[in-house]
């Protein structure tokens, strides 16, 4: 398990935009799954929607990335930072609210040097809530 002390080593994000709380299951190269957990008081349901809050769905893209980016560090890529070259094949199936915790599985589906391909998939108990597939690359 990586906790929330480990991904602060790990990721460069911090408050607000730090979507993962910690990471439960890993395996190097291979898969990684995520826990996020959305509460009312992101900063984002302010303004999105205010009266029937919703969380937008590129933070959980960002926030299958954000694992997917410490499945890269603890895979043995350090001290450098992941940047999205793609997104593809982004379905949102279900609106994530306040309350719902987020289990954001991603899987790699190819890595070519520094160039990495996830799949990612964002959970709220069995509700399948998005998918997304995306380019990475690891760059200094």
């Amino acid at each position: 398990m990586v906790d929330i002390k480990e991904i602060f080593s790990i990721l460069p994000h911090r408050y607000p935009f730090l979507l993962v709380d910690r990471v439960v299951e890993f395996t190097p190269e291979i898969r990684a799954v995520g826990i996020k957990n959305v509460t009312i008081n992101e900063p984002f349901f302010q303004g999105h929607f205010p009266n029937n809050p919703v969380m937008p769905g590129v933070l959980i893209v960002e926030a299958m990335a954000q694992v997917a980016g410490i499945m890269a560090f603890k895979s043995g890529v350090e001290g450098k930072n992941v940047y999205f070259m793609s997104i593809e094949k982004v379905k949102f199936r279900k609106p994530v609210v306040p309350g719902d915790q987020l289990r954001l599985e991603v899987q790699v589906i190819h890595r070519r040097g520094n160039v990495w391909k996830f799949s990612g998939s964002a959970f709220a108990g069995d509700q399948l809530k998005s998918e997304a597939e995306f380019t990475a690359m690891v760059a200094p």
